[in-house]
């Protein structure tokens, strides 16, 4: 059975945006938490234009090439200005989790509006045998919470941003989880968790 994790670009003090991100200010000026994206020599199998560093691109075609399909939440729909009628993902359809419509949605995006468990079924239909990836702290944070959730993967930047969007929000009890890997690159550390049952 397909798998379903999160991979997040995330800062030492656990933010995914910094102050004042939404539509047509992306991160806010949270913008250094994709640096990594453009900081090599090594571009990426998945993503046209990525130039990675050796360690990076390996890390991140990997969980990249995984992908079927995309759960996001609603602010991050918005904050990324509707992935422009496309995907985060290249090859990837897009899942968006919200109780109110975005205005506009293209044939490659579907709003789903009644719950997590929903839309992680949905995408692992369209994901064709594929993995689902999450994005958003909401979005997170309810499968955590549904026990939906397999890993946890955080592309951790060395800055303490003091604001902006947390990733993880409140859980009512504590989520285990195991290192799988940590794989240190310039700019970033990957480290990928499995969560324990």
């Amino acid at each position: 059975m397909s798998k379903v994790f999160s991979a997040h670009a995330v800062s030492v003090d656990g933010y995914i945006t910094g102050r004042d991100p939404g539509a047509g200010r992306g991160l806010g000026d949270g913008t250094m938490l994709f640096d990594w994206y453009f900081g090599g020599d090594t571009p990426s199998r998945v993503f046209d234009g990525f130039l990675l560093s050796e360690p990076s691109a390996r890390a991140f075609d990997a969980l990249a090439g995984r992908v079927g399909a995309v759960v996001a939440g609603r602010n991050t729909y918005e904050d990324s200005d509707g992935f422009g009628g496309g995907s985060p993902h290249p090859a990837a359809s897009l899942f968006v989790l919200s109780h109110r419509p975005p205005p506009e949605m293209s044939e490659r995006q579907t709003l789903v509006t009644t719950g997590v468990q929903d839309a992680i079924a949905a995408a692992r239909e369209a994901a064709g045998g594929k993995d689902v990836g999450l994005m958003g702290g909401g979005v997170v944070t309810e499968a955590l919470k549904a026990g939906l959730v397999d890993e946890v993967i955080l592309h951790q930047v060395p800055i303490l941003l003091g604001r902006g969007r947390p990733f993880f929000q409140s859980l009512p009890e504590h989520v285990r989880l195991r290192l799988v890997e940590a794989i240190p690159a310039p700019g970033v550390t990957h480290l990928h968790y499995e969560v324990e049952r």
